[in-house]
């Protein structure tokens, strides 16, 4: 259910983990390499780093204190390491739940406290051959 890897995310395999008959609900959030840095920039890729130990003990915490707060349903967290190029999934969230409302939430919260304290760091290369490591925002 939870993995860091360098090889591309199956997103539909992400959400067959989370599939069972009690749950009428699936959100999936996919986030992709974007063209373009907040700040305007042209981004040619990110380059991420994980404590992998440490990213899968979290997705797992992450994962049981959202169950807690929102009952009973199942999460799948995939985070892609290594060069990633425009348009490249980096991560996946996937939430099954018994009704639609219950899943949104919990996948939204999933996603924020992943960013917030999985240890992922990300760098952007951009067109002009610069690179800055970002902090999770």
């Amino acid at each position: 259910m939870f993995a860091v890897t360098r090889e591309p995310i199956d997103v539909a395999a992400l959400e067959e983990m989370v599939r069972a008959v009690t749950y009428g609900a699936i959100v999936t959030f996919i986030g992709k390499v974007r063209e373009h840095a907040d700040d305007g920039r042209k981004v040619v890729a990110l380059e991420y780093e994980a404590h992998e130990d440490m990213a899968l003990a979290e997705f797992e915490r992450i994962a049981e204190s959202v169950r807690l707060l929102y009952g009973d349903m199942r999460i799948a967290i995939t985070h892609r390491i290594g060069t990633l190029y425009v348009g490249d999934v980096a991560i996946a969230v996937a939430v099954a739940a018994p009704h639609r409302r219950q899943a949104f939430t919990a996948c939204s919260v999933a996603i924020d406290e992943l960013k917030s304290k999985a240890p992922i760091w990300k760098k952007e290369r951009y067109a002009d051959g610069t690179a800055q490591w970002r902090s999770n925002p």
